[in-house]
Formats: C-alpha cells, structure tokens, sequence
C-alpha cells in the first residue's frame, strides 16, 4: 500500500542558505532596495527619489532638483545597504541557531527583535526618502508624477495638505 505524502508550500525552500529569506531577498536586501517598504509614501502620492529621477525629463526636473534628488538617493541607498547587511547577518544567526540546535526561547525573542527593529529602521529610511523628495518638488511635479506612475485622483496632489 503506497503511503500518502503532504507536502508542505515550504518543500525545496530547506535548501536555502538563509532559510528565512529567498535568494531574491537576499539580493534586495544587499542592494538596498525598498521592497515594498514605502508603499504608505508611494500609494498616497508622496513621490520616490528614484522614480522621480527616471521621470526627470516628463517632470521638467530642474538640475538643483537633480542633483538633490541625487543627494537623497545615495543617502537612502548607503543606509538601505547597511541595514540589509545588518538583517541578513541577523537572519543568519536566526538560521544557525536552529540548525545547531542552540535555539531556545529568550535568544529566539532577543533575535527576532533585533531583526525587527532593522527592518523598521530600513522601512523608515526609504519612507523618509520619500518625505525628502516630496519637499523637492513643486506641486504641479507631484501631480505630474501621480498620473505618470497611474494612480487615482486621490493620490494626485495629497503633498498640498503638507505645506
């Protein structure tokens, strides 16, 4: 009689280097990449450094604005990577200690904290880089944005409340 097997969604991901995160992760993560960390800022219109930058030409960005935007892109993008460095490493600690079988309840709470606190503090860097950028922009800009990234009237000119 042939047994019946169950497998699990997570089947193939034992083989991870990091059981926690995806190779993808990882990457984005060490890349300093938002991740879906700024959609608050993003889906209620407040403009992103890199995506302005991309849109430069249909925004008529000025070339102060530029080289603002410049500005706050490496800034978010240096602290971004050494954040992701940090939860990756943390991550890392996280896997070992279950696969050494060192894993108990009070270092279990004290890591996942720790990553959670890196993880709130990566989220922060990229949703202030959307503040910064909003102060950049004139309103007709952020406008301009809204439509040419196609999100609704709702989010076309939410940056006005700001001033």
């Amino acid at each position: 009689m042939a047994q019946h097997q169950h497998q699990s969604g997570y089947a193939g991901m034992e083989n991870r280097d990091i059981k926690g995160l995806s190779p993808e992760q990882v990457a984005d993560l060490r890349d300093g990449k938002g991740m879906g960390a700024s959609l608050p800022a993003e889906l209620n219109g407040i403009p992103g450094p890199l995506h302005v930058l991309q849109l430069r030409d249909q925004l008529k960005v000025t070339p102060q604005q530029q080289s603002a935007l410049m500005q706050v892109t490496a800034q978010m993008k240096a602290s971004a990577e050494a954040l992701g460095a940090r939860v990756i490493l943390e991550e890392r600690n996280l896997d070992l200690a279950f696969r050494s079988g060192t894993a108990d309840e009070k270092s279990i709470e004290a890591m996942t904290n720790r990553i959670a606190v890196l993880n709130g503090q990566l989220r922060a860097v990229h949703l202030v880089a959307h503040l910064q950028t909003r102060k950049l922009l004139s309103e007709q800009q952020v406008v301009a944005y809204n439509e040419a990234r196609g999100y609704g009237s709702e989010t076309t000119n939410p940056g006005a409340r700001q001033h």
